[in-house]
């Protein structure tokens, strides 16, 4: 637990500053977690079927076009894009043999590349629009984790799923209370404190959705068979199993 939190403390240290000051240097620091995201999905991917390296190639085109673009343009679901985006990953499967790039191949791809690259997309856009309101988003993730994994490491005993074995009953609960209160708290000292009621019930579906993220992807780890993304960040894995949710 100590190498974890220390490597916590480094990281706050880290990028704290960095969304502090904003502007083209958060931007280019999410652009590079989003890179670092998607390097380690594919290579768990390779664990049980090596990808061509012209997909491995088009999968980091296609994000860096989807971080470049206005965010308005790609939320506005424009179909000429989505078209491009799928056909881009689609046609291949015409050249190659299904058992060395198949529909799922394609499918797959095209999933994880639209979902880190509208997220990390979202981040920045977030940042630009207010920066206490990045801060309240991310308390939500950080404080529903830690809290999760101290609370369910010292008191947690009922087993949560069998899709993540560590994480306890105990620990989610006590990360959802805690993830939704202390939020909220800083939403109503730096934000806005009207319509608190709506505030509450937010902060605590974005936390709910926080834990289900997060398990979803402990089910994408499971089903690669590895325990974490990478081992980049000592006592966490990799970036996306600090991003995860």
């Amino acid at each position: 637990m100590g190498r974890k939190i220390f490597s916590a403390l480094i990281m706050l240290l880290i990028f704290i500053p960095i969304m502090y000051f904003g502007g083209v240097l958060f931007n280019c620091f999410i652009y590079i977690i989003g890179l670092l995201e998607l390097h380690e999905f594919l290579s768990i991917r390779d664990r049980k079927k090596n990808l061509p390296i012209f997909i491995k190639f088009l999968s980091f085109i296609v994000f860096s076009i989807l971080m470049c673009a206005n965010l308005s343009y790609v939320l506005s679901i424009d179909f000429k894009f989505l078209t491009c985006c799928f056909s881009l990953f689609l046609i291949p499967t015409i050249i190659y043999k299904s058992d060395i790039y198949s529909v799922n191949d394609a499918f797959s791809m095209i999933g994880v590349v639209l979902l880190l690259g509208i997220s990390n997309s979202i981040i920045i856009h977030v940042r630009n629009i207010s920066m206490n309101i990045s801060v309240y988003l991310f308390l939500i993730g950080i404080i529903c984790d830690v809290c999760a994994y101290i609370i369910g490491s010292l008191f947690g005993r009922t087993k949560l799923c069998d899709i993540s074995p560590c994480k306890t009953i105990e620990g989610m609960i006590s990360g959802v209370i805690l993830g939704t209160f202390i939020p909220v708290y800083y939403y109503l000292s730096f934000i806005n404190s009207s319509n608190i009621i709506y505030i509450i019930f937010m902060t605590l579906f974005l936390c709910i959705m926080g834990v289900i993220g997060d398990l979803c992807f402990s089910g994408i780890k499971r089903y690669f068979g590895v325990k974490d993304f990478s081992n980049l960040i000592p006592g966490h894995g990799g970036v996306l199993d600090r991003f995860d949710n």
